[in-house]
């Protein structure tokens, strides 16, 4: 299954962009389901009918699904209850009743993660279309299961959970009690669900596509966005420029200006990325008829056979030949300079990327790299582990990392 990922800077029409995708693709043969993310409906305004927790079809090939967070957070929370019974009555605590409870902030993010998992395992379509939400929160978003992941790992180890007999001896030693075999369970039970989200979006058939307006701010959130989606290693394929103004505008229109600045922001933009552009209609496109006028470009078709080598990648925006081609990860590669200059270099392409905005810090087997607002913590490769780092610099769009080998772990001859 495809997994088309939209999004950019709010207020520049993404989500008409994600349905008028969507129904490109259904009119195209392919089996589509547009999942979206908005409590206010926005998506069914742009469709021109009503969308909600239960799947709709809008016609042939094309469904939409928008999940009910609510009711998300309410079934997770009793099922949590359930299987913490016997800790709340040894506590005498009152169960909540699902009625009487309100999502907490997050649950709206939990809940499209859920459902984007949902979706690609059931494979009952082709492709499916997210709408995410604007970029800083769908960055944040994205980063969410990798991060849970390692808190999860550091929190609870699973190689150091004792054997069942041992635990009451081992807890008197310690004086403390131990965490429990179901505390364990839970955490591994998270941790698979967080595995299979993760795996959704570093499979080889997911790509992020943004959407921006052309001009100075557009220009500066998608800098921002491809940054980002960079140094999480997420694959793009497109940059939408949304709403772009005739070319026969009177010069001495008020539209003169604006006109102005999306020539100049379009052809900065041709020079760094792939480009599609998608005309202003001159009103809210509301119908599928106004969303077939728009013109949007389709969706990447599926890889071609073949494993992906398992490294941490990181995508360049325009790297990919664009939406006839599926898009192609950029690795973070180390490569042997131990003859030449004795040490192995680690490249980690991060375009946009600012020098002064850079930091690295080690910790044990673990590198963190914080790009302006951004932040990764990524475990070491085997070969750097054995290595302390020697320094770094930023070329171009792509930050190196010189490791040197140590000499009481690296194997003699080497």
């Amino acid at each position: 299954m495809r997994t088309l990922l939209l999004t950019g800077p709010g207020g520049t029409g993404r989500t008409t962009l994600a349905a008028a995708t969507a129904l490109a693709a259904a009119r195209q043969g392919t089996r589509t389901l547009l999942l979206g993310t908005d409590r206010d409906d926005t998506l069914g305004a742009a469709l021109g009918m009503r969308t909600g927790p239960a799947p709709a079809l809008v016609e042939p090939r094309l469904t939409v699904w928008r999940p009910d967070p609510a009711q998300g957070f309410r079934d997770g929370l009793a099922a949590l209850q359930d299987r913490a019974a016997s800790a709340l009555d040894l506590l005498g605590a009152a169960r909540l009743d699902p009625e009487e409870l309100t999502p907490l902030p997050g649950a709206d993010d939990l809940a499209l993660l859920r459902a984007l998992r949902e979706a690609a395992l059931a494979e009952a379509h082709d492709l499916l279309v997210v709408d995410l939400p604007a970029a800083p929160r769908a960055l944040a978003l994205l980063a969410a299961p990798e991060e849970l992941r390692r808190c999860l790992r550091r929190l609870l180890p699973p190689e150091r959970q004792a054997a069942r007999a041992l635990r009451p001896v081992l807890g008197r030693l310690a004086g403390v009690p131990l965490p429990t075999g179901a505390l364990y369970e839970t955490a591994a039970r998270w941790e698979l669900e967080l595995a299979a989200t993760e795996a959704v979006l570093a499979d080889r058939n997911t790509v992020v596509r943004l959407v921006a307006e052309p001009g100075p701010a557009g220009a500066d959130a998608v800098r921002t966005a491809a940054l980002g989606l960079a140094l999480r290693g997420l694959r793009t394929d497109l940059l939408v420029a949304n709403r772009v103004l005739p070319e026969d505008v009177p010069a001495d229109s008020w539209l003169g200006g604006p006109l102005a600045q999306q020539r100049k922001t379009l052809a900065e933009w041709q020079g760094t990325y792939d480009v599609r552009t998608v005309p202003h209609l001159g009103r809210d496109p509301r119908g599928t008829d106004d969303l077939a006028a728009l013109g949007a470009p389709g969706a990447a078709p599926g890889a071609a056979p073949g494993a992906v080598p398992d490294a941490a990648p990181g995508a360049r925006p325009g790297a990919a030949p664009g939406a006839d081609a599926h898009a192609a990860p950029v690795e973070w590669t180390v490569t042997d300079r131990l003859a030449e200059d004795g040490v192995l270099v680690w490249s980690i392409p991060l375009p946009g990327a600012v020098r002064e905005e850079l930091d690295l810090v080690r910790r044990g087997d673990e590198l963190a790299v914080a790009a302006g607002p951004f932040r990764r913590t990524v475990p070491l490769p085997s070969a750097l582990r054995r290595c302390t780092v020697d320094g770094a610099a930023l070329r171009g769009d792509t930050l190196t990392v010189r490791f040197t080998p140590d000499p009481g772990l690296w194997p003699r001859g080497r």
